[in-house]
């Protein structure tokens, strides 16, 4: 475990395959390890080489945020569908990864981020050789867009407190606080799946998404505003579950973890987006720090301790 804060990467490489909840097609990709200040960055393996690019999974990269979020650069090579990827990658404290994908979506598998968080468990991680950079809010930032809005506020850890309310009464007013740890994350988060409506899916097919939506990987709720998945919800409240999971993958944009507590109600892509984007432009509002405030003490006695045997051996949803 990698308890004095340096930037991790994959153990070995995974390979996955799956199908994209939008494009309703195949699609796989492989999570390749990758060197201290990579970050976490997409290549798109179909296109052709003279077009290849890489797609820096930064805010900056943001090209849409209708029902998905998505990545892309000015040529016009896209990654849709990235949040629950990135929300794994961030949750279990992964910094540096290669996501090769052969397509232009990200598999949605069972709809939430339970399978990559398997996946990632499976092989491990490496601990590199420089500590991990974090992003301290300084200052409460604000992003209002109608009735909804998100929120940063000075924190001494990662934080996320996300309220819903839709006026369907199997939803309803929904809430969910917490600090966010790779056993809070695996536990609370990770299985929570995506949802949506079959009054909707009409319209979605008409604009060409959801075509690879199913009861596999959707909590479907009918017309009489009941759950139809068989299995029922994984959680009471599987509805603000999954909105918090989409905000860890959107924040997971900041391109490095928050030190700070976010606050959203009736939030999506969209909000949560905007909200970080609101956050980064104002530079008062925030610092680049390479170790938590509150560890500072402990990391510093152990770095002392480490330096006395010589230098430390590693081995290499609806906006």
């Amino acid at each position: 475990m990698n308890e004095i804060g340096y930037q991790n990467t994959l153990a070995d490489r995974i390979d996955v395959k799956g199908i994209g909840v939008h494009s309703g097609k195949a699609v796989s990709i492989s999570l390749l390890p990758a060197d201290v200040g990579v970050g976490i960055v997409f290549q798109r393996t179909d296109v052709e080489s003279n077009n290849q690019r890489e797609i820096p999974a930064v805010v900056s990269s943001v090209g849409a945020t209708a029902l998905c979020t998505v990545l892309g650069d000015p040529s016009g090579v896209n990654v849709m569908t990235v949040e629950h990827l990135m929300a794994a990658l961030v949750g279990l404290h992964v910094d540096n990864v290669i996501v090769e994908v052969d397509s232009s979506e990200i598999p949605v598998m069972d709809g939430s981020s339970e399978f990559f968080v398997e996946a990632i468990d499976g092989v491990g991680l490496r601990s590199l050789s420089r500590l991990r950079r974090y992003l301290r809010v300084l200052k409460e930032i604000r992003f209002d867009m109608g009735s909804s809005w998100g929120m940063f506020t000075p924190y001494n850890t990662t934080r996320f407190e996300v309220e819903i309310d839709f006026d369907e009464e199997i939803i309803g007013n929904q809430s969910f606080a917490s600090d966010l740890t790779p056993e809070i994350f695996r536990r609370d988060i990770s299985r929570a799946r995506t949802f949506g409506f079959m009054k909707d899916v009409e319209r979605y097919w008409a604009s060409g998404l959801a075509l690879g939506s199913s009861l596999d990987n959707s909590v479907v709720i009918g017309d009489d505003n009941r759950v139809i998945n068989s299995e029922g919800l994984r959680y009471e409240d599987e509805f603000v579950r999954h909105k918090t999971l989409d905000a860890v993958g959107d924040l997971a944009l900041a391109g490095a973890q928050i030190l700070g507590c976010y606050r959203s109600y009736r939030g999506g892509h969209k909000v949560n987006i905007m909200a970080l984007q609101t956050l980064l432009q104002d530079q008062k509002s925030y610092e680049w720090v390479d170790v938590p405030e509150t560890r500072h003490h402990a990391i510093h006695v152990e770095l002392r301790a480490l330096s006395t045997i010589g230098s430390p051996a590693y081995a290499a949803d609806k906006s």
